[in-house]
């Protein structure tokens, strides 16, 4: 993500986004992801935010890393006990077979629609063999920015599905739904869970 106006919102709100946050290291899926990697397994927040996510794969015994643009987030993750937080963005994640799991969590619709086949391309790389991807995303078509200026990308269900097929992933779990995010504007969202073909 390298939008500037999307950054700066994110630095601007980054107390209130992590309180928004709070109780979400029990969430059905945040569980169902870490019950799907291996023990003592290492794995990634991209687009971490605030790092609740990575603070509950550590609490459970994973290397976690955490990666984020902004620098505020990055310090609340790297606050957590047991995470690697750094400032890195989606074109930074080269590694090969390094992760059982990696979790983008609504932090890939900052970037631009053309740059999500090389984005899961780069994370099927990225996991090993039979590795983990939890991944969460608004639906929708096209780009525009939300009320208080961060830029969204939108995909279809069907068209987000077929991508991952495409990228070397087999979907093993998807669940939509409808909430208010930071903006309070409600918009329709789908988070799937999807292995890497071994």
């Amino acid at each position: 993500m390298s939008d500037q106006k999307t950054l700066s919102v994110y630095a601007a709100k980054a107390e209130e986004y992590a309180r928004m946050t709070i109780g979400e290291e029990a969430s059905p899926s945040l569980l169902r992801f870490i019950s799907g990697l291996p023990e003592g397994g290492r794995t990634l927040d991209l687009g971490c935010g605030p790092g609740f996510a990575a603070g509950a794969m550590a609490a459970a015994g994973m290397e976690a890393h955490a990666w984020d643009p902004v620098p505020e987030m990055v310090a609340m993750a790297a606050a957590r006990d047991g995470v690697a937080a750094r400032g890195a963005v989606y074109a930074d994640l080269t590694e090969v077979d390094a992760y059982d799991g990696i979790w983008c969590n609504f932090s890939m619709l900052h970037t631009p629609l053309t740059d999500w086949p090389h984005h899961f391309a780069a994370i099927a790389r990225a996991l090993k063999p039979g590795g983990l991807l939890h991944f969460g995303t608004k639906l929708g078509v096209g780009e525009k920015r939300d009320k208080i200026g961060r830029l969204y990308s939108y995909m279809t269900q069907d068209a987000l599905e077929a991508l991952l097929g495409q990228t070397g992933f087999d979907i093993e779990y998807s669940r939509t739904g409808e909430e208010a995010g930071l903006s309070g504007e409600i918009a329709p969202f789908i988070v799937l869970q999807a292995r890497t073909r071994a």
